[in-house]
This record gives C-alpha cells, structure tokens and sequence, in this order.
C-alpha cells in the first residue's frame, strides 16, 4: 500500500520520485506533502505551519518580505512544475497553499489558537471557493492562475482572522 497519490502523475506520468528529486517539483508539491492520495490542499497547508512558525519568529518585516517572495516566487513554480506534469492546477501542486497560509497569518498574532483557526479558515475558503475566487481559478491560467486564488482566499481568511483577534 503506498502513502503517494499515485505511482503516476499528471499527463507526462511522472513518479513520486521524480517529483522528490526534482528541486521546482519538491516546492510545488510542498516538500512532498501534495503527494499524499487524500487531501493534498490540506496536507500542503500543514506542510506550511513550521514554514510559518520559522517566518514568524523574525520581526513584521521580514516576514512581510518571505511572505512576498513565497507568493511571487510561487507563480514561477506552479507554472513549471504545471507544465512539468502538463496538467494545470493539478492537486498535487500546493506550495499556493502555503503561500495562501503565510497570508492568513500576516497580521495576527503568533499563537496556537490563530494557527488552528488560521487554518480552518483558509481551508473554508480554498475548499469553498466562493466569488470571486471561484472566478480567478476558472478564468487566470498558469501559474498566476494556479497561485491567485489561493492569495485571495488567504485575504479572505486572514481578513477574518485579523478582525476576530482584534475584537476578542
């Protein structure tokens, strides 16, 4: 019984372990987490909580400017690793959720409770898609296609995360 997704992925079939050994498709797939057969989105947003908790240790600067340079550098990512396995937004590909998660988290406080809740709200919105994110992962191709939507629903539950600590 394996713990991958499949022995073969995408169009172009690649294994899990050209995933793992290739550098741009170990990102994409959030340092193998998207590999896994069930819930990748999610696993890949656990993937993100020591990225997090190593972000949030540094001051709001930096971890404004990690934060922005996972999210940027994530369009050039998805999309290779999009064309790597010539499927767009393949399920595997999950380093938008990690980006989309370091979003949630921006303007919170660093405790476990913003993690968890953090968390299921990011989850609620990637899953749930609700408009306009729905639209941009119909409409944007690519890798900006593949990262959008999770940025915005990282707005969304970061929105809410921020406005629920602030009023608690």
């Amino acid at each position: 019984m394996s713990i991958f997704l499949n022995t073969h992925l995408g169009k172009n079939k690649l294994t899990p372990k050209q995933i793992l050994s290739d550098p741009v498709l170990f990102l994409a797939f959030g340092f193998g987490s998207g590999l896994a057969k069930k819930a990748p989105g999610t696993f890949g947003t656990l993937a993100a909580l020591p990225v997090y908790w190593l972000f949030a240790q540094t001051n709001i600067w930096i971890y404004s400017l990690l934060t922005v340079i996972v999210t940027v550098a994530g369009i050039w990512i998805c999309d290779v690793a999009a064309k790597k396995l010539d499927e767009h937004d393949f399920g595997g590909i999950v380093w938008d959720e990690i980006a989309g998660y370091l979003i949630t988290l921006w303007l919170v406080p660093c405790t476990w409770q913003t993690m968890v809740v953090g968390f299921i709200l990011f989850r609620f919105f990637d899953i749930l898609k609700p408009w306009p994110i729905s639209w941009l992962d119909r409409k944007i191709p690519g890798g900006l296609g593949i990262m959008l939507d999770d940025v915005l629903a990282g707005v969304f539950a970061g929105g809410l995360l921020w406005l629920a600590a602030k009023y608690t």
